[in-house]
């Protein structure tokens, strides 16, 4: 076992010391045509310089049967981060390839420990969509010569370094909330989790612009992200405030808010507008249903897949790729 350790990390090693992937060193292995002779030379100096001797890893990863990509997703709990892993679980099966899962929370240290496991785990590519992490966070992992697609953040002008950013905040301010503003309609609450992560924290930002702009005043809440706390909290704040549009990250935190309104015996949506910026099936499945903002996570994952094989691969492609959000009018706005 410490053997077959030896040369997978000797495998790295060759690939760090040349300045190439995996992949292409596995090319160069197996006197494959498509390398350059430059690369070519540059990796066989590292390899003999290294004293590398191939193994049958080597010769998998030239044909790609046992490639390992690990994916990082802030837990398997939510379903559109379900969505997200049917997506690209379905396009690995497809190409063969094994997926390796790291789970991490809100907090950013453990989103770094996970990311130092990852590494360690010699993974051949990589996939991440944390919340939580920085441009100079993902880049560790790139001083490795590991592939890696990054989903909900930017990151550009890096080798082996694609990203998927998603389209959310023209469709939120230009679609949803400045008409309402110009109609001087509902006051506006933005219910906030605390440690809500990168994306919400646009939303918000985008919230807090447009009311500005419209000169407008506007409504932060803080909350738990739990459904039990946020009914009780709203349960309350309906004791005095009779109307607002609700904006919440989630179907569940919308669900929270809807059946407090109708619980107080108030009317949805005429004194009580909801919104849920992450749609799912579950805006569906409530009564009234959930108006929502919807991103198809099953194509994100499909994407962020397409683009790792293609950086595996050494392939031309488009480094970042934006997927943009629908806003989905159901019952609960008018």
């Amino acid at each position: 076992m410490s053997s077959n350790l030896k040369d997978r990390v000797t495998i790295y090693e060759v690939a760090a010391a040349s300045g190439v992937s995996l992949a292409t060193v596995s090319r160069v292995i197996n006197n494959l045509d498509n390398v350059k002779p430059t690369t070519r030379k540059k990796v066989q100096d590292a390899i003999k310089r290294l004293g590398y001797r191939p193994s049958g890893l080597a010769q998998a990863l030239a044909t790609s049967r046992t490639t390992n990509i690990g994916v990082v997703i802030p837990g398997a709990n939510y379903v559109y981060i379900s969505n997200l892993l049917h997506g690209l679980t379905d396009s690995a099966k497809a190409k063969g390839y094994a997926i390796t899962l790291f789970c991490t929370s809100n907090e950013k240290s453990e989103a770094l420990n996970v990311i130092d496991e990852l590494i360690t785990s010699h993974v051949d590519g990589a996939i991440i969509f944390d919340d939580v992490l920085d441009e100079e966070d993902v880049q560790r992992i790139t001083g490795y010569q590991v592939p890696v697609v990054v989903v909900n953040n930017k990151i550009e002008n890096k080798d082996k370094v694609a990203s998927i950013t998603f389209g959310y905040e023209h469709t939120l301010r230009e679609i949803i909330i400045r008409p309402r503003l110009k109609k001087h309609e509902k006051p506006m609450f933005f219910l906030k989790p605390v440690n809500s992560g990168r994306l919400l924290d646009r939303l918000e930002r985008s919230f807090i612009n447009t009311h500005e702009e419209e000169k407008r005043p506007y409504n932060i809440v803080k909350i738990e992200d739990d459904y039990d706390t946020i009914y009780k909290q709203m349960f309350l704040h309906f004791n005095t405030n009779k109307k607002g549009f609700f904006l919440c990250y989630r179907d569940s935190i919308a669900a929270a808010v809807l059946n407090a309104a109708l619980d107080k015996g108030l009317r949805v949506p005429e004194d009580v507008e909801i919104l849920s910026l992450i749609g799912t099936k579950y805006a569906n499945i409530v009564r009234p249903k959930i108006s929502n903002m919807y991103l198809d996570m099953y194509k994100v994952g499909l994407t962020a897949m397409d683009m790792l094989v293609k950086l595996l691969n050494e392939e031309d492609m488009q480094s970042r790729i934006k997927i943009e959000s629908t806003y989905i009018e159901l019952d609960s706005t008018k």
